[in-house]
């Protein structure tokens, strides 16, 4: 479900008032019978600011960015966090999760790291397992994050299958050589780069406590 764009009503305002305002005058001046020099001045100077407000509105159209459409995630939310974490590496993945969650536009993420989920949290997706796909593997490999601003238009989202089926956008960033951290967000374009900067951080910090973790290795 799509929400509307708050800043509608205000782009489209200066508009409003301008045609309104040069309608009252032309009724104005159509009920007058007799026409005053200063009454003529004013009608022009009314004409004049309500073209004014007119084209102010236009240009509000063409110039003021939209807010992204977000839409509401499929999915069960929940919090799926690995039993064989330490207590200090699953207390920090817990914090690092909320914060991402209730700070940025991201509503659904997984902490992949040495080739296994270490946290689903949020909006979950269908699939609970990760197989690398082109755009992660190629994450890990270079070590180079990678953010797909709206998911749809890309052929490559297939291999997301991991994330709820309608997300929006998408952030890889790598945690350090060994994993990445994967967010979702339910609104194209809706990280900022402030964000960016900020989910850089919080996965240099994982990764400096989940490499002093020993994972068992998994079994295929």
């Amino acid at each position: 479900m799509k929400t509307s764009d708050p800043n509608r009503i205000l782009r489209l305002l200066p508009f409003i008032v301008g045609g309104l305002g040069g309608t009252l005058l032309l009724i104005n001046r159509i009920a007058t019978t007799s026409l005053s020099s200063s009454q003529a001045r004013s009608d022009a100077i009314g004409v004049f600011l309500s073209a004014i407000l007119i084209l102010v509105g236009l240009i509000w159209q063409r110039v003021q960015p939209r807010s992204p459409e977000a839409v509401t995630l499929i999915g069960e939310e929940g919090f799926k966090l690995s039993s064989k974490l330490s207590e200090q590496a699953r207390t920090e993945l817990a914090w690092a999760s909320h914060l991402l969650l209730t700070n940025t536009a991201t509503r659904s993420l997984i902490v992949y790291y040495q080739g296994q989920v270490l946290l689903r949290r949020g909006i979950l997706g269908n699939n609970p397992k990760v197989e690398p796909g082109p755009i992660l593997q190629s994450v890990l490999d270079k070590e180079k994050p990678v953010y797909l601003v709206n998911l749809k238009i890309y052929p490559g989202r297939v291999e997301f299958d991991y994330l709820p089926e309608n997300t929006q956008a998408v952030i890889c960033q790598p945690i350090g050589k060994e994993g990445a951290l994967i967010l979702a967000a339910n609104a194209p374009r809706s990280y900022t780069k402030q964000d960016e900067n900020w989910v850089e951080g919080i996965a240099d910090k994982l990764s400096y406590t989940l490499s002093k973790t020993e994972l068992p290795v998994e079994n295929s």
